[in-house]
């Protein structure tokens, strides 16, 4: 490894699990106190996984400087293995659904021995003397504790946040909880005094306000909020889970000529793999030998199998359908296109959108306004109503119904449902800032070769005069082209061997620079050529005047054939539009300016522009000139993106609003993008800006679902409806009502997986 020269940085981007997280406030609390360190770029705490995403300088930091400050938020942390995650949100659910049934069981007989006086429920003698009124009260006490015991984390987290001036839900939580606590405590006291003093007004006053099953409802009812909100979350990570779980345990590789099983891990860069019928491509690389047909549906989205021969790329967790290869690894590990692909994905739920910090800042200040308001309160109505059982009462309300979860759940749960619906359609979005972005843009700018166009020359016409034959054209220019290494002859070639043709020897070729090639072939004089090099030899072209202005209009390259000085025909080769282009473009324009980019010839650029129903066609552009027009469009007011897929784009990518690349494109665009199109089809920007622009309105409809709650509820659990309408939120009602918001605005983020996006339109054209 090289060491870097003093004064550079060498960044590290790294995952961290962190526990103990409840809210948005907790959220921001680990970023706050992770970015204060120093050689920290970037932090993103992701509340819905549990997460942190860090990115920093690995000459000042490590992963225990890291980890130490997430300890001193008043939280733990972990390292994460991309490949090899535990389901820890199994163990999460498994654990929830334990510590909410014990406190059902004990949170029913609790409530059952507190307001059964009150419902005439029949209970035992025991309780129903009120010389055992003591009894009656610690019997409530000893009920209550399982609960606090087995929901301890409230406590633990929530006065360890508090003590360290970070306070938040489990704050709220454990001071309400406490309160209620401390003050059925103080009852037995009191109904103690009584009963000493034969003060039997205390004794009642206080036996009817012990207040045990208010904090074992707030504790059982949240945790149950806590239970289904992990259940739905677990829904919204399935697009990870999914790829992680597509990644085989074994390949089997040929090493010293002999075949052997091998984990995963220990397969290495040029080791020679060896996939049969059914197996699992294990990791990428190039084939070797043989023809096969591969699915992969399951990286690119693309439904049909893909056939792949010799000097074919494969990628990793794909399936060999029916034929045997061998090819030679080139990514493994960690390098691999499906580890890749969970990474972006992982990064993208992980990142924070602009609204989302919004949200957080928020929340950071919100905890510590409620405690104020809780506070406020109860001063109030102790002056209005000088009860100390009522003032708590109305304390408590306001410290649980004010929970900031939904607040918190708001952002993530949308995005990680959005780029997880983004994945499944072969969409990879690097950050959920570029997912917010989409939404908002107005202009779209394509390049052309590779991205509307497949960017390989084919023949697309053959032309023939005389009742000259085509095959011997064909022939005769695919011989004289196989010598040449002009960018047009692979097409020429291509189409021969498509119709199988046998070429015969060529003699005497003269290659003229920029007009095209001369050469003896089968007894005859062939030139191969444009019009200027026809001109030169006085080879009339009048025959094909016709068929030369129509090619042109269509912007194809005409190539002449003449034999023994005539005119056979014209064979025309162009870059084929693809078959999605036609209609992704149209589908775009309905809302966006379209525009071409490209650095071809105005006439073929304009001719493929007028055909595909362009905006606005910008040909002739050198690479830093696609920068410039990017540019020049940003600085008119316009939010733009770039798709494209070669090196020559991957500056406009980065300058871009938002940089879209082509997935079969070089490694460089595809780095520089914003989000990768591995299907290779302009359908999917369509279907990217619909995820984007239904991912952003649901991340409002979560805000404003989150603020209505605590907006109205606050009021309400403070008593503002108490003194005109006889109308008190106790408590127990604060903690469902909680629950309730968290629980909605997490099934609200799931409808998002059921957005219709468009499908491949075959036979467009």
């Amino acid at each position: 490894m090289k060491i870097p020269p003093w004064g550079m940085e060498k960044a590290m981007k790294k995952k961290f699990d962190v526990q103990g997280m409840t809210c948005s406030a907790c959220s921001s609390s680990v970023e706050k106190n992770v970015t204060k360190l120093n050689g920290i770029k970037n932090v993103n705490v992701n509340l819905l996984t549990n997460s942190m995403m860090v990115d920093y300088d690995e000459n000042k930091l490590n992963p225990n400087k890291i980890i130490a400050a997430v300890i001193d938020a008043g939280y733990n942390a972990s390292t994460t293995d991309q490949l090899n995650i535990k389901d820890e949100t199994k163990d999460e659910l498994l654990e929830m659904k334990t510590r909410v049934l014990i406190s059902f069981v004990f949170l029913i007989p609790l409530l059952y021995l507190a307001m059964g006086h009150m419902l005439n429920w029949p209970l035992p003698d025991y309780f129903n003397d009120e010389r055992n009124i003591i009894g009656f009260a610690f019997t409530q006490f000893l009920l209550l504790l399982p609960i606090v015991i087995v929901n301890h984390k409230y406590f633990q987290v929530g006065f360890k946040t508090l003590w360290k001036r970070s306070p938040n839900m489990d704050s709220l939580v454990a001071l309400g909880s406490t309160a209620a606590l401390a003050y059925g405590i103080f009852a037995i006291y009191m109904i103690s005094y009584g009963l000493g003093y034969n003060d039997m007004n205390i004794i009642h006053r206080y036996s009817m306000d012990l207040y045990f099953e208010s904090a074992g409802t707030i504790l059982t009812l949240i945790t149950l909020g806590k239970y289904f909100e992990t259940k739905a979350k677990n829904k919204t990570s399935d697009a990870i889970k999914k790829l992680i779980e597509l990644k085989p345990k074994t390949a089997l590789v040929k090493r010293d000529d002999q075949e052997i099983e091998i984990q995963i891990d220990q397969v290495m860069v040029n080791d020679i793999v060896i996939v049969k019928p059914g197996m699992t491509i294990p990791v990428d690389g190039i084939v070797i030998e043989g023809k096969t047909a591969v699915d992969e549906s399951a990286i690119t989205g693309e439904s049909l199998p893909v056939t792949k021969a010799i000097n074919d790329q494969v990628i990793s967790a794909t399936i060999n359908k029916n034929g045997y290869i061998l090819f030679r690894a080139l990514k493994v590990g960690n390098d691999t296109t499906l580890a890749q692909i969970i990474r972006l994905v992982e990064e993208a739920s992980t990142s924070k959108a602009p609204i989302a910090r919004l949200a957080d800042k928020i929340a950071g200040i919100f905890v510590p306004i409620v405690i104020g308001l809780s506070i406020v309160t109860m001063i109030v109505w102790t002056f209005i109503e000088p009860d100390l059982a009522f003032v708590l009462s109305m304390g408590i309300s306001v410290l649980i119904i004010s929970c900031p979860c939904a607040l918190g759940l708001a952002t993530p749960v949308a995005i990680m449902v959005g780029t997880g619906l983004a994945a499944k359609e072969g969409i990879l979005i690097k950050s959920s800032e570029a997912l917010e972005k989409a939404h908002a843009i107005d202009t779209i700018v394509l390049d052309k070769t590779g991205t509307i166009t497949y960017g390989k020359p084919e023949v697309v016409d053959i032309i023939t005069y005389d009742d000259y034959l085509k095959e011997e054209m064909i022939k005769l220019v695919a011989a004289v082209e196989k010598q040449s290494e002009h960018p047009l002859a692979e097409a020429i070639i291509n189409q021969a061997n498509t119709w199988k043709l046998v070429l015969p020897k060529v003699e005497q070729l003269e290659v003229i620079v920029g007009k095209g090639i001369k050469a003896f072939v089968d007894k005859k004089d062939v030139v191969v050529g444009n019009k200027t090099l026809f001109d030169d030899w006085h080879i009339e072209l009048n025959d094909a005047k016709k068929d030369m202005d129509r090619l042109a209009k269509e912007g194809k390259t005409p190539l002449y054939c003449g034999v023994d000085n005539k005119l056979v025909g014209i064979i025309a080769i162009a870059d084929k539009i693809k078959e999605s282009s036609f209609q992704a473009i149209s589908d775009l324009k309905k809302k966006h300016q379209v525009i071409m980019l490209t650095g071809d010839n105005q006439k073929t650029a304009q001719a493929i522009g007028d055909r595909l129903g362009f905006s606005k066609v910008i040909a002739e552009v050198l690479p830093d000139g696609k920068e410039k027009v990017i540019i020049e469009l940003q600085n008119a007011g316009h939010i733009v993106a770039m798709v494209g897929d070669g090196i020559n784009d991957a500056v406009a990518l980065t300058r871009a609003d938002v940089g879209i690349a082509i997935g079969a494109g070089s490694d460089i665009a595809i780095e520089s993008a914003d989000i990768i199109l591995m299907k290779n089809d302009l359908n999917d920007v369509v279907n990217m800006i619909k995820i984007s622009n239904e991912t952003v309105k649901n991340i409002k409809q979560n805000l404003f679902w989150a603020f209505f709650y605590n907006l109205v509820g606050i009021p309400i659990a403070a008593g503002i409806l108490y003194i005109p309408f006889d109308i008190k939120l106790s408590p127990m009602i604060a903690a469902l009502a909680m629950s309730f918001s968290s629980v909605s605005v997490v099934t609200n983020a799931l409808r998002l997986r059921f957005v219709k996006l468009k499908r491949k339109e075959e036979n467009i054209l």
